[in-house]
């Protein structure tokens, strides 16, 4: 499961389902720093990996990061 990369606290697939859908981020539920989704997640993300397999692996694949990085 994805951790938070200031606290290292294990997130729920809930939240990490509503920051998939956030353009803003969102706070780490345990020490609160805003995490976002990192840029390599959002690229593997964007290239055509929406399948029922890589909708069910979601959790264990996505990376985050503790600043909003640029696409490209």
């Amino acid at each position: 499961m994805v951790s938070c990369t200031s606290c290292q606290n294990k997130w729920r697939g809930r939240d990490l389902w509503k920051l998939g859908f956030s353009k803003e981020g969102k706070s780490c539920p345990h020490c609160g720093t805003t995490q976002y989704i990192s840029a390599e997640s959002q690229r593997m993300m964007s290239l055509g990996f929406i399948s029922l397999m890589a909708i069910l692996l979601f959790p264990f694949i996505i990376k985050l990061s503790g600043e909003k990085e640029p696409l490209w």
